[in-house]
């Protein structure tokens, strides 16, 4: 018995386990025509073989978009050039990517005249919220269908028997049920033995990195060349932001650099375990910043690391198409218009190591660190300078 009055309905659809089976449900509970719609943000050999899935798991069409372009500039860019990490470690990759499939689902609603939306995310995770709040910022009128907060599955064995009952192959098994998000910015890992939190990830979980006993026994050096903030170039080749990425995914993950094992603080009140890999990114991250250290000011980059905290919430619970972010990028980007330079580092076991870093817009003076002689800076000025900045806690003292 169909459940309400959606006609076509626009599916964020990725080929996994959950939006394999919510094709058949829909059209079994809503009779409605399921559209699908998947986002190229990178995920490579996932979309082989897709659309053949998806016809035949009842959907009428599927509608591929390569976002890969607008996912680094208008997603990712603006997020490292603030310096967003939630909590400390998590560089947002499937956070940011959450906003843009949406926008796009929204736009393809429109276009193909549907009347409802729906999305795979689970009623316990951080995506629903994601998905949903960027529905009602571009396109309040669409029904939200969201599966997971409505049907009898509560497990994945669940979703795997009602795969196999509607005869829909899913790359997923019982004996291996990571849930897994990958884009060309990241590799996430959720479920099976991460549940729990005591348990080390094993070994052939992770695709994108070896682990550091695998890793070269000699360093590498590695160079990164940034123009106004926006990474240019990888040891003096000039690379579009896709290749740049890609690049950085491949040196960075040979060389074990940039997974993490996190205990976060979900969107909804709980705690999950997650295993992530990004290897480039935590490249950018770390040149990025360290290019920052030579060209920005003291009280900016102070301000810079204030906003960043708040970024990073922002963009975790799904508030991405707010004012407030537009601003916050509004600041940053005058931030990164002298961000100009070049980061050296060496990989090395998991570690990327800072040796160099050079920018003609440096705010670093040889002349005023060195500790040799100067004509700059009189060091006897620093006596009065002291007394000054000291004057308070001198004064708390003499009253006691």
């Amino acid at each position: 018995m169909a459940k309400g009055d959606a006609k076509k309905v626009v599916l964020a659809y990725s080929g996994g386990l959950d939006t394999s089976v919510i094709v058949p449900w829909l059209r079994e509970n809503y009779g409605c025509e399921v559209i699908c719609f998947c986002a190229d943000l990178g995920q490579a050999e996932e979309l082989e073989g897709l659309e053949a899935k998806a016809l035949k798991s009842g959907a009428s069409k599927l509608i591929v978009r390569d976002l890969r372009e607008e996912f680094i500039r208008d997603y990712i860019l603006p997020t490292l050039q603030v310096g967003a990490i939630y909590e400390r470690k998590y560089l947002l990759g499937t956070s940011f990517a959450r906003p843009l499939i949406a926008k796009h689902q929204v736009a393809v609603a429109e276009a193909e005249g549907a009347d409802a939306v729906a999305h795979g995310a689970t009623g316990k995770g951080n995506d629903q919220v994601r998905f949903e709040l960027t529905f009602f910022a571009l396109n309040p009128r669409l029904k939200i269908i969201a599966p997971w907060r409505e049907w009898h599955i509560r497990s994945r064995q669940d979703a795997l028997d009602y795969a196999a009952k509607a005869n829909i192959p899913v790359p997923v098994t019982a004996e291996k049920i990571y849930s897994r998000d990958r884009n060309l910015w990241h590799l996430s890992h959720e479920g099976g033995v991460l549940e729990d939190p005591w348990n080390e990830p094993d070994e052939d979980m992770f695709q994108l990195s070896v682990s550091p006993q695998a890793a070269p026994d000699a360093p590498e050096e590695l160079t990164v060349a940034f123009e106004q903030g926006t990474p240019v170039a990888v040891n003096g080749e000039r690379l579009g932001l896709i290749a740049l990425v890609d690049r950085l995914n491949t040196i960075g993950g040979r060389h074990a650099i940039g997974r993490v094992d996190l205990v976060e603080n979900r969107l909804v009140g709980m705690k999950s375990h997650g295993v992530y890999e990004t290897p480039g990114g935590t490249l950018l991250y770390t040149a990025h910043r360290e290019l920052e250290s030579i060209v920005l000011d003291k009280e900016t980059l102070r301000a810079k690391d204030r906003i960043a905290l708040d970024y990073a919430d922002l963009v975790y619970n799904g508030r991405w198409f707010t004012p407030v972010r537009a601003a916050y990028d509004a600041f940053v980007r005058e931030t990164q218009r002298m961000m100009t330079g070049e980061v050296r580092l060496k990989l090395y076991k998991g570690n990327a190591i800072v040796v160099g870093r050079r920018s003609p817009h440096s705010l670093y003076n040889e002349d005023l660190a060195t500790f040799g002689p100067d004509v700059v800076y009189n060091q006897q000025d620093a006596e009065a300078f002291i007394k000054l900045y000291g004057l308070g806690m001198k004064v708390q003292a003499l009253t006691k």
